[in-house]
């Protein structure tokens, strides 16, 4: 009994401090957003500021124009998901309805491709781009976008698929629905939590995405959020900290709450393959 305890408070203790650990920058974010600049440049840094100010988010939105990045990454994160969900949502029924050495080749190739890095991938795309005369533009960012996150999309959907009854299309199958009709009819239904959750996480890593963007997107008026945000640090590496903390702490705002919205169901779609009907 007394080893099972200390084994469970060795648990807790180590899961408080992993927390911790992942809230500490994003708490320190915070602090510095509100800090004058007085505070930011004190040899002895206090967590919380001394003298709050809104004064470094009036600076970020006259230094950069944060609304139109933000508008230029709300639409390449839209685009993305619903293109990618929309692709992914028959692949996945496929994929799991499917038995046989092509579907599980497919299978495998999805879970391979996420380990790809991204300078492997941004040379052809950018040629091919180039040949469709979309460098430097949210639609070619979009196309980029749904390749990336495709593969993530395909393996999340296959798993909501699989936890659907086979017996329900069986019987809709006598009732003499076609596979079309029953994939839309019956199966899309069901599968609706998870085609939000997919498009949501879809969106999420479109809104953090940085290197694509500023690879692709050249002029200040195409740039999305991320690639902004460098702006406030100097040819010199010198970071304008105060603003860039109030932009990037704005920035980061809208991914902490579709993540918390949605943490459950994308974790219920990746547990949800791995279960045998």
């Amino acid at each position: 009994m007394r080893t099972s305890t200390t084994a469970r408070v060795g648990q807790y203790a180590a899961l408080l401090a992993y927390l911790v650990f992942l809230a500490f920058p994003f708490l320190w974010l915070i602090s510095t957003a509100f800090k004058p600049p007085r505070e930011l440049g004190s040899l002895h840094p206090t967590w919380i500021p001394e003298d709050p100010t809104l004064d470094n988010f009036r600076q970020a939105f006259e230094e950069q124009p944060l609304l139109h990045a933000a508008l230029n990454s709300l639409l390449a994160a839209l685009g993305a998901a619903v293109i990618a969900v929309v692709i992914a949502t028959p692949m996945a029924y496929v994929m799991a309805r499917r038995r046989g050495r092509l579907a599980r080749a497919a299978t495998g190739w999805v879970v391979v491709s996420q380990a790809f890095p991204f300078v492997l991938l941004i040379i052809p795309l950018f040629l091919v781009l180039k040949n469709l005369g979309l460098i430097n533009s949210v639609p070619g960012l979009v196309m980029v976008y749904v390749v990336w996150s495709l593969p993530f999309a395909l393996w999340m959907l296959a798993g909501y698929v699989r936890a659907v009854p086979a017996e329900l299309e069986e019987a809709a199958a006598v009732d003499g629905a076609g596979r079309l009709r029953t994939l839309v009819s019956v199966t899309a239904p069901l599968l609706a939590p998870g085609i939000v959750a997919t498009a949501l996480f879809a969106f999420i890593t479109a809104w953090n995405e940085f290197f694509f963007a500023l690879v692709l997107l050249k002029t200040p008026e195409k740039q999305t959020l991320p690639v902004i945000l460098t702006h406030f640090i100097g040819a010199e590496g010198v970071a304008d900290l105060g603003p860039l903390a109030a932009a990037a702490f704005l920035a980061t705002l809208p991914s902490l709450v579709i993540f918390a919205l949605i943490q459950r169901r994308i974790t219920g779609g990746m547990l949800a393959g791995a279960v045998k009907s």
